[in-house]
């Protein structure tokens, strides 16, 4: 089953491969979550960005941060920051404007299992420092997972569907700074690993844009005993 999901999803791929900037993109993520102790985990995250499949730099990102569960596996809170190179072309032409960031930020992270859904979610405040500029901004991110071929999302080999929205508000004025809205299908490995696809529509203040996902989840913890 796994299998035939990565073939699809590589055929769908192969149209936008060569397509020009403003076609749609594709984000490669990896999300990683260690927990040290029932306590404490540590988050790492890489995310990279492409305005087209593959080769195309639009951004870097890599995010990491301490966490602590006010309750077992639940009710987190993170300290973190995160690091983002952005490469945007300028006007028209063919060339390229790389901008660095720096972004310490601070979250609560809530889940809920209802029968074969669990329910995520996550509150969190950035302040983004640019060379030049500093903006602070709030997001809130609902995350919501199906079982479809077994009863949990904790069963090996197990076939699940995926959606979330986020909502980013800036401090100041404009307040709307934009809205991710995303589908996909996954599968899960094990309790530690699992994978999905899919497409993201993200609205930003003036404009739209789309783009497929590839994302890896791990949430192998440091002592295995």
């Amino acid at each position: 089953m796994f299998k035939r999901l990565l073939l699809l999803f590589t055929l769908c791929l192969s149209g936008p491969l060569m397509a020009q900037p403003e076609a749609i993109g594709n984000w490669w993520i990896y999300f990683g979550n260690a927990p040290i102790n029932k306590k404490w985990n540590i988050h790492h995250e890489v995310q990279y960005r492409n305005w087209n499949v593959v080769g195309d730099m639009e951004q870097l990102l890599l995010r990491g941060g301490l966490g602590y569960n006010l309750s077992e596996n639940n009710n987190n809170l993170l300290l973190g920051y995160a690091f983002i190179q952005s490469k945007n072309y300028i006007g028209e032409t063919d060339q390229k404007r790389t901008r660095d960031e720096h972004r310490p930020f601070q979250q609560f992270i809530t889940r809920q299992s209802f029968g074969r859904f669990t329910v995520m979610h996550r509150y969190r405040l950035e302040q983004q420092i640019w060379s030049n500029d500093f903006n602070l901004r709030f997001r809130y991110f609902v995350f919501v997972n199906m079982a479809l071929t077994n009863k949990t999302m904790s069963t090996p080999n197990t076939l699940y569907l995926s959606a979330y929205n986020e909502v980013f508000l800036n401090w100041d004025s404009p307040v709307f700074n934009r809205n991710r809205l995303y589908g996909a299908i996954g599968w899960v490995f094990n309790k530690n690993l699992r994978m999905e696809f899919g497409y993201m529509s993200q609205m930003y203040e003036i404009r739209s844009r789309e783009q497929f996902q590839v994302v890896i989840f791990n949430t192998i913890p440091f002592n295995r005993d």
